[in-house]
């Protein structure tokens, strides 16, 4: 039974109690007061040390509340412009899919802007279905690569790596589409189709150079020691509190605990965009969940999802299954 499309009237409550008249004064407080939390640094107050990933100094990036003003803020301090920047990773200057910068940002964490490369082109034959490969995008209009599956066509084609940002396919430009877009545009090419690949890699280190086998498949490098001791992978999620990117509206601060629950839902729901879309993006994941938040039914959550994102045209079993994500999650702390 396909799920509702339209609004059904709002239900109000009307079983407001009345207070009384006359209350009585509440007990004096006996209980000892435990010392107030310090207050969050406001969005304005925040600075975050930024290096490009190949090698640079250190600057500080402040003042921005979206993903594009932050490549545009990165740009200003290294005197680059803000489309030279593919992707940025958290707390390691590798490219390492698992510290991708998404929605939030630790108000502890280092950033590190990979620029664009050398630029390369693959002939590839669409032997089977699917190239096997899971695109993902920057929030600015680049999409890239962000796995390449063990085995599949783009697998046995060592130039194309993790993190090459898709620049053109048979010579049409993907500069400004979703990695929706992309994904969509490479699953409709027809199969024993030969096409070019365009591709742009991330700018590397001298001592990064290297075959892909050197790094495998997944692009996944821990990273080294910090200047002041400890690995700065271990520095992720560290701060009490995280800077809120969004698309629509000013940035905002939060609690981590206050984002535990929908950082579950929105990690489970990614993967089911991978599965489905061959797409991860964790923010788009993150707004999934939060538009569930507070939906009552899978028909309230579909039509509320239809509204905000409707331009995905996500199927109704992938709108279940984010939607039964969404239920199970919350369940116990309701």
């Amino acid at each position: 039974m396909p799920l509702k499309k339209k609004k059904s009237a709002s239900k109000l409550s009307s079983d407001q109690g009345e207070g009384d008249a006359n209350p009585l004064p509440p007990p004096p407080d006996t209980q000892p007061k435990l010392p107030a939390k310090p207050p969050l640094p406001s969005q304005q107050e925040l600075a975050f040390n930024t290096q490009l990933a190949h090698g640079s100094q250190t600057k500080k990036i402040k003042d921005f509340t979206n993903v594009r003003e932050l490549y545009h803020r990165i740009g200003e301090v290294f005197s680059i412009s803000s489309t030279e920047i593919i992707f940025c990773t958290l707390n390691t200057h590798k490219i390492d899919m698992a510290r991708l910068l998404g929605g939030q940002i630790g108000l502890e964490d280092f950033i590190f802007a990979h620029i664009k490369g050398v630029q390369k082109e693959i002939i590839v034959t669409k032997t089977e279905a699917s190239l096997g490969l899971t695109i993902t995008d920057n929030g600015a209009g680049y999409a890239f690569i962000k796995r390449i599956r063990d085995g599949s066509i783009l697998h046995h084609l060592p130039e194309a790596r993790v993190g090459d940002l898709i620049d053109t396919i048979d010579g049409r430009s993907m500069v400004g589409s979703r990695h929706y877009e992309v994904a969509k545009f490479l699953k409709e090419l027809p199969q024993y189709t030969t096409f070019t690949l365009r591709l742009i890699e991330p700018k590397k280190a001298f001592q990064e150079i290297g075959p892909r086998s050197q790094r495998g498949s997944s692009g996944r490098v821990l990273d080294g020691p910090t200047a002041e001791g400890g690995n700065l992978e271990d520095k992720v999620g560290s701060g009490r509190a995280t800077l809120r990117l969004k698309q629509n509206g000013p940035a905002v601060v939060e609690e981590v605990s206050a984002t535990a629950w929908l950082a579950r839902a929105a990690k489970e729901i990614d993967d089911l965009l991978e599965s489905f879309m061959g797409i991860r993006d964790l923010e788009l994941a993150t707004t999934m969940a939060e538009i569930g938040q507070d939906k009552t039914s899978v028909d309230d959550y579909a039509i509320a999802m239809d509204e905000a994102l409707g331009e995905f045209e996500f199927p109704d079993d992938f709108l279940i299954d984010c939607w039964k994500v969404i239920e199970t999650i919350r369940k116990p702390s309701t």
